[in-house]
């Protein structure tokens, strides 16, 4: 879930300052090295810094004018995007059902409607889109794919019409997510594919805003996810593998939807992603990394989550002490020192399922978004400010930082992570935010969204209505 498939801060090679005389003083400063992932950090920092002091030496009403957010430029850039694409979005032939999702959910986030034209074009192309045997590939004729599936269902329930829900065949779809379910517990991205915590969540999230989630589906997922989580307290993309905010997302969300949420190491994830929003105010995706406007979902999101999940982090915690009788002679401790007993998950689950309610566990969802807010866990208005000051391009659309282009999957995941900071005070899900929650205006006010599944609250209430 990086944003560039090229991103120079993973480097490690070095560059040597030039040194004046090897004996001076001078010399043993400049003669310091820095990897190019240390230079890359130093220009982002110069270019958002600017952006802020310019901001703070300006006039008030030019500040107001400088947080606004510019809706009617940005649906101008979300439609054309519908209309046309240049030749640089050939790489994304195979990810077409994701424009589709990416484009309207930005519109959806900003109140702005479907005409009916537009709705029935979709409709038929995700439905050319959809495999015989059930999901959804990238495009007319492609592999059925965990990812497009995710993408094309959430298009669907974000048109929210009789017509777009009922184009989705969901006792062929669960019949794919079963062939995608592997012996592990976790899912294939597509046939032959790979296991990963992408693959898991895609899954879990369309079987459960379609209501067609069950126990075959589940069965081992959460030992696998689990295993996922690193010494840190995020979560890789598989065992073993680093930490990273897009999976960190993807794994935390289902375990909830799977009602395994208590299995989690919740401390030390609230720990690890809120670390990871910067000197910045916006989130990196993983330590040491540059910061980038999409995790202001993934990893603002994540935390937003978690405020509904405190009371579990809390008796967890309580529950699970460390223990100082693994502690060898010199100090050093073994993991296990630092893996405390599972607290008992009955009172602390979502949900308690049961006997016949066992194939109810869609219903988490639901439950999920009736629990109490208790208040966000990361900076919320510095992350509004570089969303709108450092992401946000005045001709339309967001971009990842100062100095990229803009494009549709910043737009979106930039606007869905605006949303969850305007709505992290509320209480409850359908609650207003509080006026000082909103950075700028209050005409900057989005659409809330359900965070579980990334799609506008009300688009989300009305499919489960209908199915």
């Amino acid at each position: 879930m990086d944003s560039s498939p090229i991103d120079s801060s993973s480097s490690s090679s070095t560059l040597s300052s030039p040194t004046s005389s090897p004996h001076s003083a001078a010399h043993d400063n400049q003669s310091r090295t820095l990897t190019l992932s240390q230079l890359e950090q130093c220009k982002v920092e110069e270019r958002v810094f600017e952006i802020y002091r310019i901001f703070s030496d300006a006039p008030a009403h030019t500040q107001t004018l400088m947080v606004e957010l510019w809706r009617d430029k940005h649906i101008e850039f979300l439609t054309r995007g519908f209309n046309q694409l240049g030749p640089s979005y050939h790489v994304l032939d195979a990810n077409r059902p994701w424009l589709c999702y990416w484009i309207l959910h930005s519109r959806a986030l900003l109140s702005e409607s479907i005409d009916t034209e537009l709705e029935n074009n979709t409709i038929d192309f995700l439905s050319r889109c959809k495999d015989k045997n059930g999901g959804y590939g990238g495009g007319p004729g492609q592999l059925p794919h965990l990812a497009t599936t995710y993408a094309a269902v959430n298009t669907l329930v974000t048109l929210g019409s009789d017509a777009a829900l009922l184009s989705i065949n969901r006792e062929e779809l669960h019949s794919f997510l079963l062939r995608m379910k592997d012996s592990c517990g976790a899912f294939r991205m597509h046939t032959a594919g790979e296991i990963d915590v992408r693959a898991c969540y895609t899954a879990i999230s369309v079987a459960s805003i379609l209501n067609i989630l069950d126990l075959e589906l589940v069965t081992g997922l959460g030992d696998y996810i689990l295993r996922c989580q690193t010494y840190e307290g995020g979560i890789a993309g598989e065992p073993g593998s680093e930490a990273h905010g897009g999976y960190t997302f993807c794994g935390l969300a289902t375990m909830i939807l799977i009602n395994e949420v208590d299995k989690l190491d919740l401390s030390s994830l609230i720990d690890w992603v809120a670390f990871r929003q910067g000197v910045e105010c916006g989130f990196q995706g993983r330590t040491n990394k540059l910061v980038d406007g999409c995790y202001s979902f993934w990893q603002g999101g994540s935390l937003f989550i978690i405020q509904r999940l405190l009371s579990i982090a809390h008796h967890q915690i309580k529950s699970s002490p460390i223990s100082l009788k693994h502690l060898s002679v010199d100090g050093n401790a073994d993991s296990a020192s630092f893996t405390g007993r599972k607290p008992d998950r009955s009172p602390y689950q979502i949900h308690d399922f049961d006997g016949e309610e066992a194939g109810k566990i869609s219903a988490i969802g639901l439950e999920f978004i009736k629990i109490t807010n208790e208040g966000p866990l990361f900076h919320s208005i510095a992350l509004q400010q570089y969303i709108l000051l450092c992401s946000q391009v005045l001709e339309g659309g967001f971009r990842d930082k100062p100095g990229k282009q803009r494009d549709h999957y910043h737009s979106c995941y930039c606007l869905s992570g605006l949303s969850v900071c305007q709505y992290s005070f509320s209480k409850t899900a359908d609650s207003p935010p509080l006026p000082n929650a909103v950075l700028g205006l209050y005409s900057n006010l989005l659409e809330p969204i359900h965070p579980l599944y990334n799609v506008v609250l009300e688009k989300y209430y009305k499919v489960q209505a209908l199915l």
